[in-house]
């Protein structure tokens, strides 16, 4: 990490809870360990899935976060309506731009294509030199595995090299990861 004090931890999950009971109890998990270890959050704004989840569970344990989202998803998303600070964007850009810009690191949770798109701007934009953030993939019952061979084949295939793969970790734990990142 550029600064030694990890003080906000942009986390990229779903809007939806997913299949599996660990989704959530990771994002609670995850959401109830930042605000113990005073390290706010900063998301995509909204109230429904992982999202709210996580929010709800930094809030409920006396955190702060910061929701970012876009007018179109105000209504489509429903943005979280008790946050510490909500930021209303126009573009989806505008939004990653401002989450990147406000996080110290990324923590990347299951979640949709949305996510996924995330996960991999933050990650290339690393790969560019734009940020030395650290960024984590939780991996949760092995969600992030087919991604993570998915960049071995990159490298295998010639269209990177196995030090891109040293961008971003893949933990299971997020007070691991949290533990990492102090």
């Amino acid at each position: 990490m550029e600064d030694s004090q990890l003080k906000t931890l942009g986390v990229f999950c779903g809007s939806r809870t997913g299949k599996r009971a660990e989704y959530s109890s990771v994002a609670k998990t995850l959401g109830a360990s930042m605000a113990f270890r005073g390290v706010g959050l900063v998301y995509g704004g909204g109230r429904m899935g992982l999202m709210g989840l996580l929010a709800d569970a930094v809030l409920a344990n006396h955190g702060t976060v910061i929701g970012i989202i876009p007018d179109f998803l105000c209504r489509k998303e429903v943005a979280h309506p008790d946050l510490t600070e909500l930021r209303i964007v126009e573009t989806m850009h505008e939004r990653k731009r401002l989450i990147y810009d406000q996080s110290d690191a990324f923590a990347v949770l299951p979640g949709g294509l949305g996510t996924l798109d995330e996960a991999v701007e933050i990650i290339n934009w690393a790969n560019l030199g734009l940020h030395k953030k650290p960024i984590i993939l939780l991996d949760v019952d092995g969600y992030w595995s087919l991604f993570c061979q998915l960049a071995s084949n990159l490298d295998a295939e010639g269209f990177s090299s196995s030090e891109e793969k040293k961008l971003f970790k893949v933990l299971e734990d997020p007070n691991e990861a949290l533990d990492m990142l102090v």
